[in-house]
């Protein structure tokens, strides 16, 4: 906690100008070669749905994570043997459905959540903050000692009340050095294939964009950023204790909570970090904004706004997720969600807005990596909403992986492309 500028995402608001939108991204060619795979993921007991659920391919670096209707589709190389798919996720054992020709549609998968976690190992005895410490002296030893090259599918919406006004998406790259130094400056992403859609209704008149939006898969690795969370001397702000453990990918996880104990100029988090049992390596976090202080929170998420708008920050949260693979843990999926209301002088009522970003590594590639230059990698400043353009297919994505829409945003996509025409 060196800096004040510890935090991870800002908003810039603006008076939204009107422009036609040119395509930037020609027809795709077919996509020929793959076979989709495509389910949902369900509470066995409860039968309820499960977000960001792992799917993903044993002995390789593909992969996905279901959405908030548990659904998920996953292109796979139609030349490979794939015999099944691991599912697995926070709290529940893992499950390895098989792939048979035929039946790769629509398949119903239930997880079944773990009971009696403890059993006879005792792990209440523990300071928690010394794991935590120690997970952080084993990060060198524990995450990639390699550059990494991720190939990751990133969204960003924005919601006005219940209605979409804004839904981005993209294909993007992020270079990534070792683990070792836990330095970002090096770190760099590309957006590969993006496209948007904007609400055209005359009424929509703020536009909100996050500054830097697929940077998320640079500073939001709390891991690999060390400016962001996990730095040794920023621990003395907090207090931490131990919760109840809970099982991930088969394997005990500490659970420890966290939360200020200090009161600093600026804002700080409240959370919970998950801790590998054995290699005390990070495995999720679970971390908001503390918002006992409104100055403080505006401060720390609003880069710019218009003059004569009030700005009233309600949430903002993180779910950062790694996984383990070959000995070594990696970057999996990461979600951004922030809830504020604007209201302008002299109006009686405040607009709800809700900014949700997410990224989802899809691939990995550790041999032969070559470094995204600066020409081509995309500032941390830089609206996403202004790099990429309208152009929504149906086959616009080919052969990448995305995380599945869900039925709520398709039903946006529709809305939204009939305003456009």
């Amino acid at each position: 906690m060196k800096k004040q500028n510890k935090h991870l995402v800002k908003l810039i608001l603006a008076v939204l100008l009107w422009s036609v939108v040119i395509p930037m991204w020609g027809q795709d060619e077919s996509a020929a070669g793959y076979i989709t795979v495509s389910g949902v993921v369900k509470d066995k007991q409860s039968r309820k749905d499960l977000e960001y659920v792992n799917v993903s391919v044993p002995g390789s670096n593909i992969g996905t994570v279901t959405n908030s209707d548990g659904a998920f589709t996953l292109k796979l190389d139609s030349a490979k043997y794939i015999p099944y798919l691991e599912i697995s996720h926070v709290g529940y054992r893992n499950v390895q459905v098989n792939l048979k020709p035929g039946n790769l549609d629509n398949l119903k998968i239930l997880l079944t959540p773990y009971t009696n976690l403890l059993g006879e190992v005792i792990v209440y005895a523990n300071n928690p903050r010394y794991i935590v410490e120690e997970a952080i002296r084993k990060i060198s030893l524990n995450y990639s000692g390699k550059s990494n090259m991720l190939t990751g599918f990133y969204r960003e919406t924005v919601q006005k009340g219940r209605r979409y006004i804004n839904i981005s998406e993209a294909v993007i790259h992020t270079y990534k050095t070792s683990y070792e130094s836990r330095e970002t400056a090096r770190d760099r992403v590309q957006v590969l294939k993006g496209r948007r859609l904007l609400s055209q209704k005359r009424n929509d008149t703020l536009a909100v964009k996050l500054a830097g939006g697929p940077t998320l898969s640079v500073y939001v690795d709390i891991v690999k950023n060390q400016d962001a969370l996990l730095d040794m001397e920023g621990l003395d702000f907090y207090q931490f204790n131990m919760e109840e453990p809970v099982q991930l990918d088969n394997r005990l996880q500490y659970v420890i909570s966290f939360r200020p104990k200090v009161i600093l100029p600026y804002a700080l988090y409240y959370g919970k970090l998950y801790v590998d049992y054995e290699k005390l390596s990070f495995t999720r976090a679970e971390f908001s904004l503390s918002m006992d202080n409104k100055a403080k929170a505006v401060q720390a998420i609003l880069e710019k706004k218009p003059y004569g708008l009030r700005f009233k920050p309600q949430e903002v949260s993180y779910l950062v997720t790694y996984k383990e693979q070959n000995g070594k843990t990696y970057l999996n999926y990461i979600r951004n969600s922030i809830r504020f209301k604007c209201d302008w002088k002299r109006k009686l009522f405040s607009t709800g807005y809700t900014v949700l970003s997410e990224m989802v590594v899809t691939d990995r590639e550790e041999n032969n990596v070559t470094p995204i230059s600066n020409k081509l990698s995309f500032g941390q400043k830089d609206p996403f909403y202004d790099k990429v353009y309208e152009y929504w297919n149906e086959d616009f994505w080919g052969t990448y992986n995305i995380i599945e829409p869900t039925e709520s945003l398709e039903h946006a996509v529709h809305k939204l492309k009939k305003q456009s025409r």
